[in-house]
């Protein structure tokens, strides 16, 4: 399969979740306000990895994001026009923590900086 193809089908994939996020009402995904970050298919559609992110509570979303697998992948079966619907496999994505470490570390070294230039004057 083209990277192209595998491309589009990955970034379908992620928003038809989140749409369909919308529609779960278990108080776990609801009240930790998950958001689905990235899909990434498997080049024979049989399994995707879905990245999420959320507030807290990252063991109570991984249970409730089990348990609404069924319908989550009854959405995307619906929605997409695919041979297979892949078996779905969330995973948290640390990428927006990471971020903001390294925002929090650059800013600590800014403030070095600015009163180590404010001592030399």
């Amino acid at each position: 399969m083209s990277k192209y193809r595998r491309g589009r089908i990955n970034d379908a994939v992620a928003e038809e979740l989140a749409i369909a996020l919308r529609e779960v009402r278990d108080p776990r995904i609801v009240m930790n306000f998950v958001s689905i970050t990235r899909a990434e298919v498997a080049g024979d559609l049989r399994d995707a990895t879905v990245y999420y992110s959320c507030m807290e509570n990252d063991a109570e979303v991984a249970e409730g994001l089990k348990k609404v697998t069924g319908l989550l992948r009854h959405h995307l079966a619906v929605e997409l026009n695919l041979r297979i619907t892949p078996e779905l496999h969330f995973v948290k994505d640390g990428s927006m923590a990471h971020g903001a470490r390294i925002a929090e570390i650059l800013k600590e070294l800014e403030q070095k900086d600015e009163k180590k230039t404010e001592k030399e004057n």
